[in-house]
């Protein structure tokens, strides 16, 4: 095949649609599809392959198919990549939280009065109302927002003093 500007044009503007119509049926989008025949071109043009007349159309559409298996493969190995890294970053989302889970248990055992971990059980592990706490434990509904207060105020501070570390 003959390489000159003018060439290579006509058998682009010949080409085109036949590659394009073949790229998109494997790529199912426009973006994919346009950059694939548009990568075939600009290797045969900075490649310059000896392709006799005859047998240049048979070789754009291999080679339009090559491109797509390649940008397919690539595709699908970065999606690989990307669920792999959403899921390492949940496990070690989760295993934080499990760590942070501990530090505050341990802090409610070892910083907190009895009635304040009562109070907390409560409100938080049974799912009580300030009002049904109160009742429960025979105090007012101010002392048990006291006691969440100063509870949930003291773990705060400790889990600071302890991160900054």
């Amino acid at each position: 095949m003959d390489y000159n500007t003018k060439r290579f044009e006509i058998l682009f503007k010949e080409s085109y649609p036949l590659m394009y119509r073949m790229a998109f049926t494997m790529m199912r989008n426009v973006d994919d599809t346009k950059d694939v025949v548009n990568q075939v071109f600009e290797q045969i043009w900075k490649n310059k392959p000896k392709i006799s007349e005859s047998c240049i159309r048979g070789y754009l559409l291999v080679a339009t198919r090559n491109q797509c298996l390649h940008l397919l493969r690539s595709q699908q190995q970065q999606q690989q990549i990307k669920e792999e890294f959403q899921l390492h970053q949940e496990i070690n989302e989760d295993e934080e939280q499990e760590e942070l889970l501990l530090q505050v248990q341990q802090i409610i055992i070892e910083n907190l009065t009895e009635q304040d971990r009562r109070v907390l059980q409560l409100h938080y592990n049974d799912n009580m109302t300030y009002e049904e706490t109160a009742s429960k434990l025979g105090i007012s509904s101010s002392a048990v927002n006291k006691h969440i207060t100063r509870s949930l105020t003291k773990i705060r501070s400790i889990l600071k003093l302890k991160n900054a570390k």
